[in-house]
Order: C-alpha cells, then sequence, then structure tokens
C-alpha cells in the first residue's frame, strides 16, 4: 500500500507545481486551452501518462476547461508521491495560450 505524504512534504511539494492547489485530500488545478479540441487533447495526454504511471485520475472538462484532481486509492484517497510525480508529468507537456 502507498504511503500517504504528510502535510509539511505535500507544502514542499507545491512549491514545485505552480497553480496547483491541496484541498479535499487531493492535489488540484484547473486548465484552460482556447478550444474545446486544444483540451481534448491535452486530456488525451493526461490519461496516456496516467496509465503509464499505474494512475487514474479525476479528470472533468467543460469546453475549453480541464480540472484535475489527483490521490491513490490504495492509501485510502490520500495524496502519495505517485500524485506528486504525476502533477510534474502534467506539468512538462501542458500546453496553454
Amino acid at each position: 500500500m502507498a504511503e500517504p505524504l504528510t502535510a509539511e512534504q505535500i507544502e514542499s511539494a507545491l512549491n514545485d507545481l505552480p497553480g496547483w492547489s491541496y484541498a479535499d485530500d487531493k492535489l488540484q488545478k484547473r486548465f484552460e486551452f482556447g478550444s474545446f479540441k486544444e483540451a481534448m487533447s491535452f486530456l488525451v495526454r493526461v490519461g496516456f501518462e496516467a496509465e503509464a504511471m499505474g494512475h487514474h485520475p479525476e479528470l472533468f472538462n467543460v469546453y475549453s476547461k480541464v480540472d484535475i484532481a489527483l490521490n491513490t486509492h490504495d492509501a485510502g484517497g490520500k495524496v502519495t508521491e505517485l500524485d506528486v510525480r504525476l502533477a510534474k508529468a502534467i506539468e512538462s507537456f501542458a500546453w496553454r495560450d
């Protein structure tokens, strides 16, 4: 079972994740794009990255906005290092206007 991060570890990780926040036991961020097509392309890329990591994030899309929430089911729905790694991977390829 994955180990949940402490509040201090989460706060430290957020320093390297611009725009991400921690609430309700999840790392969260909204991404905004220029069109629905761009948002969907981004969602597909997130899906491939998540699957490669064995992660299954919460993804929500309305037109050009994508909301992502990350926590680890195997850790009782708490934030783990896996969530931080996926957030950093998403930041590495996130494209926005």
